[in-house]
């Protein structure tokens, strides 16, 4: 039983099969899917998703890239959809800084709007990172983001940034590079990551894994990442599905 926290389901990629997508995945004893918007049109789409299917919950929060165009009307209604009964967290969020579409600076101040705005309505944040990891590090600490601490999506920094992060009360979640031939970094740093601060997820249609990379990613392949991760740890399978399993519904508060 198994738990992909971070799918994209949303997307266009999926728009023609979506239910097939998820039909495989639930075959594959994928359980759960958390179903990320990051725009308009993907907020919707993630929601009403989560209103379709029992199994898929919704997390609601503006992308760093798009930051530059978010309104105050855009973080208004993100805090209506936090009130939601399957929006179980904020995000994604956080700071990109390998697309300049958004300057910095509009970045830190959206990504510090939603992590208040996390803080009033009380959930998790998800956090988005590409090539910021101090920056994101220093500003979860500036805004006492440990007060709700979430995940740091597809986590791919080092072993110590994780143990900054995790200090914050935020799990650390590893998708399709961690089974990358080359990606010594992601397995050193999966196998020290504590079980209980451990989750897994594709970011699907993005990022698939191993043998399927440079593929259109879907969820039932989180069970790839799981059986590398299993490996690295030298534990079983089921091992990894309980542990991230009761992680994920710790953090959603889904019993």
């Amino acid at each position: 039983m198994l738990f992909d926290t971070h799918v994209h389901l949303n997307a266009d990629q999926f728009e023609d099969d979506v239910d097939e997508v998820i039909e495989r995945a639930k075959s594959e004893g994928i359980e759960w899917m958390n179903c990320i918007g990051f725009d308009r049109k993907t907020i919707k789409r993630a929601v009403e998703l989560a209103e379709k299917y029992e199994f898929i919950y919704a997390s609601v929060g503006w992308h760093p890239v798009d930051a530059v165009d978010m309104t105050e009307e855009d973080l208004q209604w993100i805090e209506e959809l936090a009130g939601h009964p399957k929006v179980v967290a904020l995000g994604e969020m956080g700071l990109d800084y390998h697309w300049d579409k958004s300057p910095k600076d509009v970045q830190k101040e959206v990504f510090r709007k939603q992590i208040h705005l996390a803080k009033k309505v009380k959930l998790p944040i998800i956090i988005h990172n590409r090539d910021a990891d101090q920056d994101i590090v220093d500003l979860l600490k500036e805004e006492h983001a440990e007060d709700v601490g979430g995940i740091m999506h597809c986590f791919g920094g080092s072993l110590e940034i994780a143990k900054e992060c995790m200090k914050m009360n935020f799990y650390i979640s590893f998708g399709g590079p961690v089974t990358f031939k080359n990606a010594k970094r992601p397995k050193q740093v999966a196998k020290e990551i504590p079980m209980d601060k451990l989750l897994v997820e594709t970011d699907c249609p993005f990022l698939a894994p191993h043998p399927y990379r440079g593929k259109r990613n879907e969820p039932s392949y989180v069970k790839l990442v799981a059986e590398q991760i299993a490996e690295l740890k030298e534990l079983s399978l089921e091992e990894i599905a309980q542990q991230t399993t009761a992680n994920a519904n710790k953090l959603f508060c889904i019993t």
